[in-house]
């Protein structure tokens, strides 16, 4: 099915955008991408510190690390550690309100996790889940795209986008976005970052994920060293997760700006209405 199949020959400014797998796969890994976020913040927070090499016995400080203390005054401090540097994060890491309005001592809050209470077995549950959940659909979009045309027709950049890279940098830092028929196709920066997401950042992140557990490491002894260890796994996952997130928060500001009806619209029916070329007349 074409990605831009005419609606209307009465509506020239509307088209069909989104093939409904593009849809359905889209929603699945947003409520998967959010399910394994919120349990994984409550797996880290079993451990709220981040290592580099085999093991987090080695007696060098973790990278980063969550933790709560008691002041002179008796009040509990929330303190965030990175690479040496200790910031005070009270009310949102290491110590925050839970529920019931009290000060409760864990790396995230209670509303960033899931489940909230501290509950690893069940974040566990969920996060294993979800995992399976975000590989299947992953599966499924990959294997669309090739056979469909999706990647080659919407995705990979041509020629003519390579050489438009510094311009689109400069029409995203200048808030300028394609409008008429520029509108109906991703600019060189998107599918940059779609190919990134989808081949790099993804893949990584369930790599990683493997990375951690003792008996894929059994069942094929060595290869988590390459990576230098479980515990740089373990980092590497979180670092990507984060990616991710900052991918998600730059892709919901950009629908905001430039028409938030009109791309959910789009994400949920398939249709999209192109903005208009200003006159110049």
């Amino acid at each position: 099915m074409s990605e831009a199949k005419t609606i209307s020959a009465a509506d020239t400014r509307g088209y069909y955008r989104h093939a409904p797998a593009v849809r359905i796969l889209h929603w699945i890994n947003v409520i998967a991408f959010f399910v394994l976020l919120m349990s994984g913040l409550q797996i880290f927070n079993a451990h709220p510190a981040l290592n580099w090499g085999k093991s987090s016995y080695t007696g060098r400080p973790p990278l980063l690390e969550i933790s709560a203390s008691t002041s002179e005054d008796g009040r509990a401090i929330g303190t965030t550690n990175i690479f040496g540097h200790t910031f005070e994060t009270t009310g949102l890491l290491g110590v925050s309100r839970n529920g019931d309005g009290e000060l409760d001592e864990r790396a995230f809050p209670a509303w960033a996790t899931l489940p909230g209470p501290q509950w690893l077995s069940m974040a566990r549950s969920w996060h294993f889940f979800a995992a399976w959940i975000l590989v299947l659909n992953g599966l499924v979009y990959v294997g669309y795209g090739l056979a469909s045309g999706h990647f080659r027709r919407d995705i990979v950049p041509t020629s003519a986008d390579r050489r438009s890279i510094g311009r689109s940098l400069i029409d995203h830092l200048r808030f300028r976005h394609p409008v008429g028929e520029a509108a109906k196709h991703y600019n060189v920066l998107q599918k940059l970052t779609y190919l990134v997401v989808i081949f790099v950042f993804l893949p990584g992140i369930v790599l990683m994920g493997w990375a951690m557990s003792p008996y894929l490491n059994a069942l094929l002894p060595g290869w988590v060293d390459i990576v230098g260890g479980r515990q740089s796994a373990r980092t590497i996952h979180f670092i990507i997760a984060f990616l991710l997130l900052a991918f998600v928060g730059v892709h919901v500001f950009e629908v905001l700006v430039t028409g938030l009806w009109n791309n959910l619209r789009s994400m949920i029916t398939g249709r999209y209405v192109v903005p208009p070329e200003k006159s110049h007349e």
